[in-house]
């Protein structure tokens, strides 16, 4: 069933729409810098960014790479759940610079320490490489609050790809042990790889992500035609199990992601695990980003997780 669009958006994506008409008029293709730079104009729509007592830059020094972590805190003296939060953007676009203003609203709104980390992006690093920086991020984040005070339970957050980071790192937290997660907050995450949900179809155009660039994103992150590769890597299809963590997520009723999400929502609940769903059913795909245009959304977003962070 296609969503049905707030008319907040109108304008927006008519703005939207007319662009994405002229682009395939004159034949552009899609290329990292092209999506890239999109995406960062969507910053100039996140005008209010709450001021911290605490933002600090720090590095994860490994011995082939740096991972870049940026440390918000609203008050550094005071033990505070951690947040551990991972951009989204296709796996190729996004950084921690455009994602600022959501982690000073995180970490002001919700009272918690947030650590927004800086992973490796195609189609230059390939799948799995985001995912290693994320693991080794997860496991390492402790060494990196030497001068924050903070709670032991972590939480991860993600948006879209970063949503399918989170998930990605759930799965594996059932095998792997060194990886700990207490709970796991998806917005509108990205868990199927496989481009089978029915939204991709019935929301696929109209709403700023098309599928056509969905597909486009995948491959350029898998660099593989392999289905049993891109099947395993989808956490929709991965094992479902009660030892997962704790989960909030929220969908958006005209995002081609949306039924993907709410499967996944299904799954884990029925292996036992405790799931709030939220549905913001008049919003698209990247809402979030979009907050000077739908505030009120996105003020009880931050609002939900609040009351989630308070309870871990």
């Amino acid at each position: 069933m296609r969503g049905t669009v707030s008319p907040k958006l109108t304008d927006f994506l008519a703005l939207a729409n007319s662009n994405i008409a002229l682009a395939k008029q004159n034949n552009i293709q899609f290329t990292p810098t092209i999506l890239r730079e999109n995406l960062n104009k969507l910053g100039a729509l996140m005008s209010d960014a709450p001021a911290l007592s605490y933002i600090t830059d720090k590095t994860l020094t490994l011995a082939d790479r740096s991972i870049p972590v940026r440390v918000y805190s609203p008050a550094p003296n005071n033990a505070l759940p951690v947040l551990l939060h991972f951009h989204g953007g296709g796996h190729m676009c996004g950084s921690v610079d455009l994602y600022d203003p959501i982690c000073r609203h995180l970490a002001s709104i919700a009272q918690c320490v947030v650590m927004s980390v800086e992973y490796r992006l195609a189609p230059e690093y390939p799948y799995p490489a985001g995912i290693d920086d994320c693991e080794y991020a997860l496991i390492h984040y402790a060494e990196l609050l030497d001068d924050v005070k903070y709670l032991p339970e972590i939480t991860i957050i993600g948006d879209s790809a970063g949503g399918a980071i989170c998930t990605s790192l759930s799965m594996k937290s059932l095998t792997d042990k060194r990886i700990n997660i207490d709970q796991q907050i998806l917005i509108y995450p990205s868990v199927d790889y496989t481009l089978t949900s029915p939204s991709l179809d019935s929301n696929g155009t109209g709403f700023l992500l098309e599928t056509t660039r969905i597909k486009w994103y995948f491959d350029q992150y898998f660099q593989s035609t392999d289905a049993d590769i891109i099947k395993q890597a989808s956490p929709l299809f991965g094992a479902m199990s009660a030892q997962l963590p704790k989960t909030l997520i929220f969908t958006a009723g005209c995002d081609p992601l949306r039924d993907e999400g709410i499967a996944y929502a299904k799954a884990l609940t029925a292996a036992g695990v405790e799931v709030e769903h939220h549905s913001f059913d008049g919003m698209i795909h990247a809402y979030m980003l979009l907050h000077d245009i739908v505030k009120d959304e996105c003020m009880k977003t931050y609002q939900h997780i609040a009351e989630f962070m308070a309870k871990v």
